[in-house]
């Protein structure tokens, strides 16, 4: 297996007297692509915030390679090479959906905060523009504005400007969430074929998303780790089992 390249140490998380996330502790090697599951209410979201820096930690340490997270802003985090999605649909709805790749770009492509480029003049820019659309299989929708997208081609979209910065690491929170089985199917080969070579960790509900993507699953109860591991040996555990899979794991 490779190094790991996120690592969570005793991660904790309160919000008043609550504890939430309760010495989560966890190695997501690089390359891997990590399934983490559970009940509502388990955490897993929080988790995630807590990873990219939209949450301070309680307590404990979060680190992408050698570098520690947790101090961070999400802004940094992001330039660092990790970077997420979420499960409410996050994109610029008045803007055409090739405009939203290009402004997910810029920043990677060295466009800080100037007011004298033209961007239709910036022709790797745009180029690099052009193949995320083929990646995401929204070339025939380029010109149409973001908010008009289908839920699935808005979803597409969302990932798509997820990993339009180059991120090594990528976390996706409930992609597939509300979609058809046609549109699942189309996800999942989506992602594997974006995330490829990269550190990929998602929070999913569906089962058959999980099994056919992932490598390693992680099951969250009530803030904590009970069981993580390669799919047939969490299929099989009889604590998640009752915990969480039921019928699933039959």
């Amino acid at each position: 297996m490779n190094a790991p390249a996120l690592h969570l140490r005793d991660v904790r998380k309160s919000f008043g007297p609550t504890e939430v996330i309760r010495g989560v502790t966890l190695d997501i090697a690089a390359g891997e692509r990590h399934a983490l599951i559970g009940p509502n209410g388990a955490g897993k979201t929080t988790l995630f915030n807590l990873i990219s820096g939209r949450f301070p930690v309680t307590s404990g340490q979060v680190a992408l390679d050698d570098t520690r997270l947790d101090t961070m802003p999400p802004h940094r985090i992001n330039r660092l090479g990790l970077s997420r999605s979420f499960q409410i649909t996050s994109i610029f709805h008045r803007l055409s959906v090739f405009e939203n790749l290009r402004c997910a770009l810029l920043w990677s492509r060295g466009y800080r905060y100037s007011f004298w480029h033209t961007l239709t003049r910036q022709t790797a820019l745009n180029e690099a523009a052009e193949r995320l659309l083929e990646d995401i299989d929204l070339t025939a929708r380029r010109d149409i504005q973001a908010g008009l997208l289908s839920y699935a081609e808005q979803r597409a979209l969302e990932i798509g400007m997820t990993i339009a910065g180059g991120a090594t690491a990528i976390l996706l929170d409930e992609p597939t969430a509300g979609m058809s089985n046609t549109e699942t199917e189309a996800a999942i080969a989506m992602i594997r074929r974006l995330t490829d070579g990269k550190t990929l960790l998602m929070v999913e509900h569906d089962m058959r998303v999980v099994f056919d993507l992932a490598d390693t699953i992680t099951v969250l109860v009530y803030g904590q780790v009970i069981a993580s591991g390669p799919p047939a040996a969490i299929r099989a555990n009889r604590a998640v089992q009752e915990a969480y899979l039921g019928a699933e794991a039959a």
